[in-house]
């Protein structure tokens, strides 16, 4: 059975569109592939974090994946910070690693520009990223388009410890889902949704109550033509709209054309928010019932000893190539 790894950092509610683009995806995966879902900590502090809203932040994320339907006797969930090998690993990755090819690295790039100082972790991050995949043999990483150069990365620096040291590490393989890979804001449809967009109304939230979705939703952008029918170029609003209602319902893109020829975007967005809170209700509920219960820390604990002995064997390893420790009588 082939290994997936993903990891998502704990930094903010996740959006609708993190559901559909990539939660979605990795309830289906779980039944078919032996698969770790990491809650990437340690990449969140490559920026200050308050530590409270942070450690928030990680139960949060953790009930969140539960919710959508991760189970936790088919997949292992855990906390990367709670596993020492993905930071022993990244340090051998950035031992590895050259400055040039961190610094032509387009989200170091982006969020650095502009700044008098920044972290050198922003620079690093792509080794860590590299550790957390190589350590579990890793076959396959579910990635958006945004993820890809640091991916390319992993596979270089997998390929270049095995042709010096030894050939132990996995060259995984890039997934960018082709359905709902990319939903997109809800006032700008050339923007992708995200949770760190600062206005609210671009985004719903996982955790969003009806009438705020509704509010939202009624506020979506359309476009003055006025029809309800898919062609992301000549109507990306509408057609961003139309990709959510499709995989919040089951129902084709032309199933949802024919149900509202003749009929207006009041309409339709009216019935898109009904569809929306329908679809994250039953998430919702459960995700509340896991705060509140020891389930959840029982969980994290269990997936944190399952991912640590497997971690813990690929770091002897690369430690044993690259000649570190010493050796026994």
């Amino acid at each position: 059975m082939k290994t997936v790894f993903s990891g998502i950092q704990p930094s903010g509610t996740l959006t609708l569109g993190n559901y559909l683009g990539a939660m979605k995806h990795f309830v289906d995966m779980q039944d078919e592939y032996n698969c770790y879902f990491c809650i990437v900590d340690q990449h969140a502090i490559t920026v200050p974090q308050d530590r409270l809203k942070l450690r928030e932040n990680i139960r949060s994320l953790a009930a969140l994946y539960l919710a959508v339907g991760i189970n936790h006797e088919k997949a292992t969930l855990f906390i990367q910070s709670e596993v020492p090998g993905h930071s022993q690993l990244a340090w051998i990755m950035q031992c590895i690693s050259y400055i040039g090819e961190l610094e032509r690295m387009t989200q170091f790039k982006d969020k650095s520009d502009g700044k008098e100082a920044v972290s050198s972790a922003l620079l690093t991050y792509p080794p860590l990223m590299a550790a957390d995949i190589l350590l579990y043999k890793t076959d396959i990483v579910p990635v958006g388009e945004d993820q890809k150069q640091h991916l390319e990365l992993t596979r270089d620096l997998a390929e270049r410890f095995n042709k010096k040291y030894n050939d132990i590490f996995t060259i995984p393989e890039v997934r960018i889902p082709k359905v709902g890979a990319r939903i997109m804001s809800l006032n700008d449809p050339h923007k992708k949704m995200s949770k760190s967009n600062p206005n609210p109304k671009s985004y719903i939230s996982m955790l969003d109550d009806e009438a705020t979705i509704i509010k939202k939703m009624k506020s979506a952008v359309t476009d003055t033509e006025g029809t309800i029918r898919f062609n992301r170029e000549e109507k990306p609003a509408v057609s961003n709209l139309l990709s959510i209602y499709s995989l919040c319902s089951g129902e084709s893109i032309e199933e949802i054309e024919q149900k509202y020829v003749g009929k207006g975007y009041g309409d339709f967005k009216s019935d898109l928010a009904s569809v929306v809170v329908a679809t994250l209700k039953p998430i919702q509920e459960r995700y509340y019932q896991l705060l509140e219960s020891t389930e959840l820390d029982d969980i994290l604990d269990h997936g944190a000893s399952k991912a640590n002995e497997v971690a813990s064997k690929m770091v002897q390893k690369a430690e044993r190539a690259m000649g570190l420790g010493r050796k026994r009588k």
